[in-house]
């Protein structure tokens, strides 16, 4: 950047740029042989309560609603982070930073995907199994933690913490370890929570 500012091919609102000159990005015009220099992008992180009954897609044939259409608007580029099921609530975060997207959801990364599950059964023995692990299509699952609260008579609490976000993995195990879910919610992504973020609606990240 020094040697082109010394060979004279930097300009800030059309005047000559000088070494140690301070500028507002974001205001002065900065070029470079005649061309406009532009501030990187500023990505977009969302974090959106989905209700059940609304697809984690772009867009559906059956005229179903999709989590975009509970968007204000849609950023060019805006895709999820570790899609939830047709029937699954809770935190789904949404971003313009693809390589970010390929790493939060890459097994490698072990980011922590939180669920509540609101279920029918023996959660005690439920917990018991799902600590030794299932075996899910071939593949044994492990979650790196399971809190089973009982809630009623035959009914349980349980939180799942998963290190993959594969979809309806969860409901996959609660059924293989005897489970009648009643709900399920995703309630944390790595370090963002759901909180107190009203169904269907969005905050930004910062």
């Amino acid at each position: 950047a020094e040697d082109l500012i010394t060979a004279g091919r930097v300009a800030v609102n059309g005047t000559a740029a000088t070494l140690g000159q301070s500028v507002d990005a974001s205001k002065d015009v900065i070029e470079v042989d005649g061309r406009r220099v532009q501030l990187a992008a500023q990505h977009q992180w969302l974090a959106l309560n989905k209700p059940t009954g609304v697809l984690s897609s772009a867009s559906d044939t059956r005229g179903r609603s999709t989590v975009f259409d509970l968007l204000p608007e849609r950023a060019p580029g805006l895709t999820y982070v570790g899609r939830l099921d047709y029937l699954t609530e809770g935190l789904l975060l949404l971003t313009t930073d693809g390589e970010a997207v390929h790493k939060l959801t890459h097994p490698s990364s072990e980011v922590g995907w939180v669920y509540q599950v609101a279920a029918l059964g023996d959660g005690r023995m439920a917990a018991a199994a799902l600590r030794r692990g299932v075996e899910i299509g071939g593949d044994s699952v492990v979650p790196r933690e399971v809190v089973a609260t009982r809630s009623g008579r035959g009914r349980w609490i349980l939180d799942v913490t998963l290190t993959e976000g594969k979809n309806t993995e969860v409901r996959m195990l609660c059924e293989a370890v005897g489970l009648e879910i009643d709900r399920l919610v995703r309630t944390k992504s790595g370090p963002i929570e759901l909180g107190s973020l009203a169904s269907g609606k969005v905050r930004q990240l910062n």
